[in-house]
This record gives C-alpha cells, structure tokens and sequence, in this order.
C-alpha cells in the first residue's frame, strides 16, 4: 500500500502573536515552529498502515525551508522519503487553502497513492480546508474526524467512525484510493526514537519549487489583522456583608452587562 501524508510547519502554540508594520502580515522573527499537532496522528495512523500493508510512505509538505524540520520529525518517526514543496519567496498572500491545496494535489496525482492522511486542522489557521479540497481535486473519497479504522478486503476498502453531535457515531465504507483525517482518539503518536533521527538524516527528501507547479490565483485576500481587544478587569467584591453584593453583581449584571 502506498501512503502519503500531509503535514504543515507551525508556530508552537506558546508563540505570542506579533503583527507587521504594515498589519498585513505576522511578525514571525521569533517564533519557534513545530508540526502541527493534528499532522501527528496523520503520521502515527500511516505508520500503523504500513505496518500493517507493507509499501510506501512518502511524507509532502509545503513551506519556507525550515519544514525541513517537522518532515525529517516524521520521517524520524518512520516515514520512508519526503517531497518538500518550496515557497521560499512567494508571498503569504498567494497561499490561501486553495492554492496550497493545488499545489498538494499536483504531488499527489504524480505518487498516485492509496490512502492520503492528513490532519484534521492547523493550529495557525484552523480552517480544516485543505484536506476536503485535496481530496475534492483528486476525487477520492474524504473521511474527516476519524475515531475508529477498520480495514477490508485486504486493505482494497476502508470502514471508519466518527463521532457526531450527541453522542452519535456514524459509520462509513469507501474504496481505495482515499482522504483521512483521524481524530486525535485514533491512536498515540510515538516519539521519535534515536536510530529513527539517525535514521532519518539518510533518507530521501526531495525539493519541489512551488514557482514550478501550476498555481491559481489565490481566492482569500488578506485586508487586515487585528489582535483581540483586551478583556476589561474583572470586579473583586468583597468587604460588606453576602446579601449587599449579591444585590451589587444583579445589579451590574443587569444594567452594565446586560445579561439578565
């Protein structure tokens, strides 16, 4: 079985926010980057699919030259080879879901795999789009929220969970090739162990040029950022007797916050 898996370079979610001059952009100059956390059960459930149907994995990202880092990580982890699609020089502004998701679809079609993991969203942008659009622009099945994997046919079909609102479970079967973005209860992802990063040093990561694929014309246009407004301080009441200040919050709440 050929697998491949998409994962995404992250700022770590300690990271605080700085914006650009220009407040059209993030200042990143100090941030420190790590895969993004849903990308690690991605790579986890492709190792435990090969494992189980021995074949390939190829680990495809797309970013600046530090995710690198994050691929040789998964293939640390045990991913066979990487593809790095480089977007040094390119603008943030050109890479919306949509593009990225082109960009990752042209790879695809060329590895022409079996199952493509992904993760179920990103931390930095949290929009969960690309994955659906991957699989929309290969036309493959998409299997989103993933709790439970079950293999049929001998790995020829997928039957999967996935947990709804109110408690509801909904089941569903699809042909191979396929689009899976598993629920973080689908498995532990393992750390890499030490052979693995030496492993990993030796093992093939090739380079695409983004400026070499064929791109769209983004469909998002960044306007502005804006940082959240500053909570107001909260009210410490205290010093008079209980029944004054439940009077006192009623009181706010109803004519300042307006709640009740």
């Amino acid at each position: 079985m050929k697998i491949v898996v998409l994962v995404k370079h992250v700022p770590d979610t300690d990271t605080v926010i700085k914006l650009g001059g220009n407040s059209k952009s993030l200042d990143t100059s100090d941030y420190k980057f790590t895969i993004n956390p849903c990308d690690d059960y991605a790579v986890e459930e492709a190792i435990r699919t090969q494992e189980k149907y021995p074949g390939e994995s190829v680990i495809v990202s797309l970013g600046a030259a530090n995710s690198q880092e994050t691929m040789r990580r998964a293939l640390a982890m045990g991913i066979d080879r990487g593809i790095w699609i480089n977007s040094e020089g390119v603008s943030p502004d050109c890479l919306d879901s949509f593009s990225v998701a082109q960009a990752l679809s042209q790879v695809i079609r060329d590895e022409a795999p079996d199952v493509v993991y992904c993760g179920l969203n990103t931390t930095d942008e949290g929009a969960g789009n690309v994955g659906p659009m991957v699989a929309e622009m290969n036309q493959m099945p998409c299997l989103i929220n993933v709790s439970k994997i079950e293999w049929l046919e001998s790995g020829k079909m997928v039957r999967v969970c996935r947990d709804a609102e109110a408690g509801i479970v909904e089941v569903y079967e699809a042909q191979l090739p396929v689009v899976i973005a598993p629920h973080q209860s689908l498995n532990e992802p393992r750390y890499p162990s030490l052979p693995g990063i030496m492993k990993a040093k030796k093992k093939p990561l090739v380079e695409k040029k983004l400026e070499n694929l064929s791109m769209p014309d983004p469909k998002v246009e960044i306007i502005k950022y804006e940082l959240p407004q500053e909570k107001v301080p909260g009210k410490i009441f205290k010093g008079k007797p209980v029944t004054e200040m439940v009077k006192e919050v009623v009181e706010l709440l109803r004519n300042e916050a307006k709640v009740i």
